[in-house]
């Protein structure tokens, strides 16, 4: 199998199971106005993600993330595709928004305890209002811009580091930024030919499109 080859399947492959995904966050979504009780998978979500970024990275983020897979199909047919902006990337912003949602989820469930029900209802809402900010930033940068403050991101990118590392043999690398073009987080695996690793690492999502897409196989896990 060709290169060429081998970045259409993958490609093909992940673009199935995300709409598959993407589909059931808006299903669930919708739903979870008239049934409350579906707010509770965000915290199952964050526990997956951060519990898998202890073993592989930030992979939940991948295709697992319902709302990542939306992301990657939906809302990349609204994005003009612009570079995110280094701000939503910086660790003290980023801190700054963990902190915020963290402090208002803390709040909000005092206040309503034990009236499950309604706690559900408030997890809804606040996935409703994330979303939409997500469209927005879709909108004006890149589909991807959200997942840089998403809480679950943030965390799994701290926790994952370093595990799974993308490596790549230097002397294979021709620079041709093919690995750059497919990441749907705007990294730039091609850094590593010149430095140790390659900026905002622990937010490569091991989806492995950069791998597929490279001509002389220079990137592996």
């Amino acid at each position: 199998m060709t290169w060429k080859e081998r970045i259409k399947e993958a490609k093909k492959f992940r673009t199935i199971k995300q709409y598959i995904l993407g589909s059931i966050f808006i299903i669930l979504l919708v739903a979870g106005w008239y049934l409350p009780v579906i707010g509770y998978f965000i915290p199952l979500c964050m526990v997956a993600g951060v519990g898998m970024a202890t073993v592989r990275g930030r992979q939940w983020c991948n295709w697992y993330c319902p709302r990542g897979s939306l992301a990657d199909t939906y809302l990349k047919l609204i994005t003009p595709g612009k570079k995110i902006p280094n701000l939503l990337k910086s660790t003290p912003f980023r801190i700054g928004v963990l902190a915020f949602l963290m402090v208002m989820l803390t709040t909000q469930i005092i206040r309503l305890w034990p009236d499950g029900i309604a706690i559900g209802g408030f997890f809804i809402i606040l996935l409703t209002v994330t979303t939409i900010i997500g469209i927005i930033l879709s909108i004006v940068y890149h589909q991807r811009s959200w997942c840089y403050i998403c809480p679950i991101g943030s965390l799994s990118s701290w926790v994952g580091k370093n595990k799974h590392q993308l490596t790549m043999n230097s002397e294979a690398c021709i620079s041709c930024k093919a690995c750059a073009k497919t990441c749907p987080m705007q990294l730039a695996p091609m850094e590593m030919k010149e430095a140790p690793e390659m900026h905002y690492k622990g937010d490569c999502l091991k989806c492995g499109l950069c791998v597929a897409s490279c001509p002389k196989d220079a990137l592996s896990w």
